[in-house]
């Protein structure tokens, strides 16, 4: 594989991470009563445990996609 095509491949999984987190967004933030009721009738947790759960799942979401994607793309980008 050359550095070219790893550039690509990180380029490309940042982007689709990046949809994925903010179809996420979307989820909890507009559709918040489905998202909530969907997760309760799963699990046991108060909406104060859902929200926090899934503010935390976010923020945890985006360090690794900053860390294992976005970095490596820009220091392959940076290499060539």
């Amino acid at each position: 594989m050359t550095i070219d095509q790893l550039a690509t491949f990180f380029g490309w999984s940042t982007v689709i991470n990046w949809a994925v987190m903010c179809i996420w967004l979307v989820f909890i933030t507009v559709a918040r009563g489905f998202t909530f009721r969907m997760h309760s009738a799963m699990f046991d947790i108060t909406e104060t445990q859902f929200h926090a759960l899934h503010y935390g799942g976010l923020g945890f979401y985006k360090l690794m996609v900053f860390l294992f994607n976005l970095v490596p793309y820009l220091v392959l980008r940076f290499l060539m």
